[in-house]
This record gives structure tokens, C-alpha cells and sequence, in this order.
């Protein structure tokens, strides 16, 4: 096995010189197209920092160092594609859609309930859709890869509809013994229904990025074709996702920052034109790092890690679910969209709702 490294990859390399040899993300603007509707699922099961107290864990330190006060647990029968089936009833209830209507499954997910099939197949066929479905694992930024891959075949006449789903069921390879990573994490679905739209209505601007370089920042060493899962392995926890939070903080704050600039400049707004700002809810440090540096107001930015915590995928679906709900967003508002993490990948836009 390759040993863990003990210097970040990206230490080396300031943010100018990667994006000097081409890690400034393409931008683009994809029209005539809209978000349908919105759903989501929470598990019931909460488990509060005073449930994780009576584990050993401290609850001060969880709540300073991450704003993180609860996160719901999946319940052991269930697994990820059953949050997405909850998530995907709830947004085509919203729509009154039929699932004869859909023509796009894509499911974005790093736990999926298979290595194969994929998640987004037993999603398909639970939900009685008869059309393509797959995959995509970009981990935190994986809704992101998922949005804007589905929007292009809604926008280029190869879908009329496109479901697509953030799901993950992070506490299934979280270590318990991990005190840093442990409290982080938590289970959740979220789902958008795309479709064809006004010449108004769609993305404004939108970009997707990765730095490979930083990829053993945040992996799990063991289970896939590189190391199967040995007995050596499982003994010392390889099996678990690891992460170097240092270095992971850094380069999710400045990443914030940069991205947000160049998406918003592309679509020729300002942060004053933006009704709403949905980030990964990652870590309420890096959240409010990254605000303070762009200058966004409280009110304009939604969090609801405190309740949550880090559900990867879902993570960011679930916040446009909770806020169209709320009536935090309406049609014609601008909302501003960003995910990021393990790859280390990102995605940005800014979406005329």
C-alpha cells in the first residue's frame, strides 16, 4: 500500500501558479432551461452533540470548530438509494410529474448501495422510470457535476426532463474512532426535477474544476481496484474516509473565494443581484471565512449545518429544497450555487430560478 503523506500536495503551490498551468475552471452560460421543483429526505434519527458526548466526544469543540449541533443517522436497513427514492417522490410530488415523464436519472453519490449496478438504476426502477440512468461521484461537489451534466441534455433536446439526486449515507464510512472527522458528517437526500425553461430562466453563468494533486487529502485508502479490503486494512480503519482538515480548510476557503469571483463576473452580477447564496455545507468556518472575504451579507446566505451537518452530496440539494420551501426562493430570484470537496473538485453557478 502506499503510505499516507504528511505534507499537503497543494502546500507547494499557490493559488496564481495553479491556475498558470490550467486549473482555472472553464465558465459558461447554459439558458432555457428551469429547476421544476425541488424535494429532499432527513432521516428521523438525530444524533446531537450531547449523544455524541456520552460517546467521549467533546460538544464544545465540535460546535467551535464546525457550528455543527445535530446530524441524522440512516437507519441501518436502509441505504442510500432509499433516501434517494424519499428525496425524488417528494420533488415529483412537488412537480406533478408522473415518473413516465422523466426521461434522465442522474444520481450523485460517493456511497452508493453497490459498487454495481449503479445507485441510480435501482433508483429507476423503484421509481418506475423508464429512461437513462447513472452515477456520478465527485463526493461534496457531487450535485454540482450532476446539475449542470444533466442540464446540457435538457438543453440540447436529449432528455425534455432530467431528475437528479445528491444522496449520501456519510455515517457508513465515517470512523467511529476518529474524534476530528467523526462529528462532521451526517445521512441525506436531496433532488431537483430540470426541464426546458424561457430563454430567461437557467444557468447565467456556471463552472466545474478539480485539482487532482490534492486528491490524498480527503480518500479512502481501502475497498477499491488500487488496494482491496484486507483484514490488515479493516484492523486499522483504511476502509474509513481520511482527511487532512488543515489543509482541506485552506484550500476550501480560497477555492470559495476565487470561484465565486470568476462565476459571478461571468454572468456580469454583482453579490447585490443575488437573492440567495446555497454553499456546501461543509464546515460553518469555512462558510462564514468565505463570506466575510466576498463581502455577503447574513441574510443572503442559507446554512442549516448546524442541523445537518456535511451530507456530501446532499448537502446542497437539501438547502435549495429547504429555501424554496421556505419561500427563501422564488421564481425570477438569482440564486448562487457552490460545491466542493474530495478530488479535490468543485462547482459554481449562478442560476436564474
Amino acid at each position: 500500500m502506499r503510505s499516507e503523506s504528511t505534507t499537503s500536495p497543494l502546500e507547494t503551490c499557490d493559488s496564481e501558479s495553479r491556475r498558470a498551468e490550467g486549473y482555472r475552471s472553464h465558465l459558461s452560460t447554459l439558458m432555457g432551461l428551469q429547476i421544476l421543483a425541488t424535494g429532499s429526505y432527513v432521516p428521523p434519527d438525530e444524533v446531537t452533540n450531547a449523544d455524541l458526548a456520552a460517546q467521549g466526544y467533546d460538544p464544545e469543540w465540535i460546535v467551535q470548530r464546525t457550528g455543527i449541533q445535530a446530524r441524522r443517522r440512516l437507519d441501518g436497513a436502509l441505504a442510500t438509494s432509499d433516501m434517494a427514492y424519499f428525496a425524488a417522490e417528494n420533488c415529483l410530488a412537488a412537480a406533478d410529474v408522473g415518473p413516465e415523464e422523466v426521461e434522465l436519472v442522474v444520481v450523485a453519490t460517493m456511497t452508493p448501495d453497490y459498487p454495481t449496478p449503479s445507485t441510480a438504476c435501482l433508483l429507476q426502477e423503484r421509481l418506475g422510470v423508464r429512461a437513462a440512468a447513472m452515477d456520478l461521484n465527485a463526493a461534496c461537489a457531487g450535485f454540482m457535476y450532476a446539475l449542470i451534466t444533466a442540464a446540457q441534455f435538457v438543453k440540447t433536446g436529449c432528455a425534455r426532463t432530467a431528475l437528479v439526486v445528491g444522496a449520501d449515507t456519510n455515517t457508513r464510512i465515517i470512523n467511529p474512532s476518529d474524534p476530528k472527522t467523526y462529528p462532521l458528517f451526517g445521512d441525506a437526500a436531496g433532488a431537483v426535477l430540470l426541464g426546458r425553461g424561457s430563454k430567461e430562466q437557467g444557468f447565467l453563468a456556471l463552472t466545474l474544476g478539480a485539482e487532482g494533486e490534492g486528491a490524498e487529502l480527503l480518500r479512502i485508502p481501502a475497498g477499491g481496484s488500487r488496494c482491496p479490503v484486507s483484514a490488515d486494512d479493516l484492523a486499522e480503519g483504511r476502509n474509513y474516509m481520511m482527511m487532512d482538515g488543515r489543509s482541506v480548510f485552506k484550500w476550501a476557503v480560497r477555492l470559495l473565494a476565487d470561484t465565486i469571483r470568476d462565476t459571478l463576473s461571468h454572468s456580469g452580477l454583482t453579490l447585490d443581484d443575488i437573492h440567495l447564496v446555497i454553499l456546501h455545507q461543509a464546515n460553518v468556518r469555512i462558510i462564514e471565512a468565505a463570506a466575510a472575504d466576498l463581502g455577503i451579507e447574513r441574510e443572503r446566505l442559507f446554512v442549516n449545518l448546524d442541523r445537518y451537518g456535511n451530507t456530501s452530496a446532499g448537502s446542497v440539494p437539501l438547502g435549495l429544497d429547504e429555501a424554496v420551501r421556505a419561500g427563501r426562493v422564488r421564481r425570477g430570484d438569482r440564486v448562487l450555487l457552490c460545491g466542493f470537496g474530495a478530488g479535490l473538485a468543485w462547482g459554481c453557478a449562478v442560476l436564474q430560478y
